[in-house]
């Protein structure tokens, strides 16, 4: 099971991820409570050992100035949220970066194939709520069948197991689901979700 913890901001934080065993660690670039600068992202890589990658999150910015904006961090993945189209996906790879596209359960149907992007992500329909949501719903997708993807929304260490399972994901994404309050990660709610997560793939 590949496992992202993403809204990270403090270099204990992505200690914590990465030690119990995290495969990805979002650094969010765009507005949010969980936003970080550029330059404080280039400052977290120091704690993401070897075996991990460091992913930059947008959501409405255009796919040029993402890709800046990324690369005065240091990162060559970044995920990309929003209204996107499959020349966004080219323009990524034509930067000689690596893409997470990421869509809602909402989305148009076009939008779940393949664009090809390095990884899909499915979010609730309402992304950032921190609810759960009909998992299982995505499983029967005719679109995702052998493909790598991440099911995110409204996942936290009690649930992964049984969403990850019901809805067929190849790996998952938390970030609301391992913070004390909107923005601030719990540090033992981190590791509890990363191997709770692992221990689904194990099983």
């Amino acid at each position: 099971m590949f496992v992202k913890v993403c809204g990270l901001s403090t270099a204990e934080a992505v200690r914590e991820a990465v030690d119990a065993g995290a495969d990805a660690v979002g650094f969010v670039l765009t507005a949010s409570p969980r936003v970080v600068s550029p330059s404080q992202a280039a400052a977290l890589l120091g704690a993401v050992s070897a075996g991990a990658t460091p992913i930059g999150v947008f959501r409405d910015e255009p796919v040029a100035d993402a890709i800046a904006i990324a690369r005065a961090a240091g990162l060559e993945w970044i995920q990309l949220h929003g209204a996107r189209s499959r020349a966004d996906v080219a323009t990524v790879h034509d930067a000689g970066m690596k893409l997470v596209r990421a869509i809602t359960m909402g989305a148009a149907q076009d939008e779940f194939e393949d664009w090809g992007e390095d990884l899909l992500l499915i979010d609730a329909a309402v992304p950032g709520s921190g609810k759960s949501w009909d998992y299982a719903s995505v499983a029967a997708l005719p679109a995702l069948q052998g493909r790598k993807w991440l099911l995110a929304g409204g996942l936290e260490a009690a649930n992964v197991a049984q969403a990850s399972s019901a809805a067929h994901a190849w790996g998952v994404d938390v970030s609301s689901g391992v913070e004390s309050s909107r923005g601030v990660k719990d540090l033992a709610k981190v590791r509890a979700f990363v191997q709770a997560a692992k221990a689904t793939a194990a099983a």
